[in-house]
């Protein structure tokens, strides 16, 4: 295994401050498919009654991002004190080209969890005969970012799978099960292999078992020689950590708070969002940030569509979201116990954030 850091300095990709062109309708494009999986069921209501019943209550942190959510995300990137896509980006730049030389050619590019596909376009840049797979659960994202790509990519292919990646093996089969019934690509062209790129720091949103999990799913759907190329968070000092999630300027707090709004909105919920207080902090001993809303008095809040009253008592807390940060040892350990090898590690120059190339064994 090889292990890069990149030199230091101050890398600021311009693809960090790439933003959303206006909605337009998207126009039928040759080079376009969309492809989704069967609906999966709604769920929200079943997760908030599940969570907030239980003796420590929590709620998964999945359900952050309805189109409020997601623009408090947005607005957290780009936050002085969140760190993460800065520097991976970094990362994707110093690297770009050693990075898509070690994909090899004809390779078919599928990232979970796509979104704008903003730092995609660092390797993209770098990349010839490609046909990208973005696989999200937002139909109009997957619209937008594919009408946007093919726009400023002349050659590339995009065929958009609108599906949830927890388990990946699902949005993968529905694109081979495509192409077997209507192959695309080039006359006389190789067959492409799968890098997937899973990028950011997502994996830290499951715990060690969970993140297993889906890996071995994934690499069920993989031939050997296939690559993972994951985003992972590194272990740092809580100095750095705690206010990349407990922000000056209040953002993370609203982006969790709104969670309890959303179960006003969605289900009827009579919170009040000014009787919670955000928490973050980070718990050494696990390796990981915990966000949390915490109750600042005792209280009962009702949800019409539940027909359920919560009680909270003062200073208790539903966990929202834990974001595990790994090292060498805890991606060596994922990584084994799913079915890769790990091939090569890029990092920045802070040593805060490792994409690392993985291979299907």
């Amino acid at each position: 295994m090889t292990i890069v850091r990149a030199r230091g300095s101050s890398v600021r990709s311009r693809y960090n401050f790439v933003t959303l062109a206006a909605v337009v309708p998207f126009a039928p494009d040759p080079r376009f498919t969309l492809l989704r999986t069967p609906a999966a069921e709604d769920d929200f209501a079943r997760d908030v009654r599940v969570g907030l019943t239980a003796e420590h209550k929590w709620l998964p942190p999945r359900w952050f991002y309805d189109a409020l959510g997601s623009s408090l995300f947005d607005t957290i990137c780009f936050l002085p004190e969140y760190y993460v896509m800065r520097a991976e980006a970094e990362v994707l730049t110093s690297f770009r080209k050693e990075i898509v030389a070690s994909f090899g050619p004809h390779v078919r590019l599928v990232e979970l969890g796509s979104g704008a596909a903003r730092k995609t376009r660092i390797l993209l840049d770098e990349m010839e005969d490609v046909e990208y797979v973005p696989v999200d659960i937002d139909e109009e994202m997957l619209k937008r970012s594919a009408r946007d790509l093919l726009r400023d990519y002349a050659d590339l292919r995009v065929t958009a799978i609108r599906s949830d990646f927890a388990r990946p093996s699902i949005p993968l089969s529905l694109l081979e099960g495509a192409r077997a019934s209507s192959p695309r690509g080039r006359a006389g062209s190789p067959a492409p292999h799968t890098v997937v790129l899973f990028l950011g720091s997502t994996i830290g949103n499951l715990n060690p078992e969970e993140a297993i999990a889906m890996l071995r799913d994934l690499r069920s759907a993989l031939a050997p020689g296939d690559a993972l190329f994951l985003g992972a968070d590194l272990r740092k000092d809580r100095a750095v950590l705690e206010p990349a999630y407990d922000d000056a300027l209040g953002v993370t707090a609203a982006f969790n708070l709104n969670l309890l709004g959303r179960i006003n909105r969605e289900l009827g919920g009579h919170f009040d969002l000014a009787a919670f207080r955000h928490h973050a902090f980070y718990d050494e001993a696990h390796g990981r940030i915990e966000m949390h809303l915490v109750s600042k008095h005792a209280q009962r809040v009702r949800i019409d569509a539940l027909d359920l009253e919560i009680p909270f008592a003062a200073g208790e807390s539903i966990h929202t979201e834990s974001s595990y940060k790994h090292n060498a040892e805890t991606l060596a350990s994922l990584a084994n116990a799913s079915g890769f090898s790990i091939e090569k590690t890029w990092i920045d120059a802070r040593s805060w954030f490792a994409d690392v190339l993985l291979i299907a064994s």
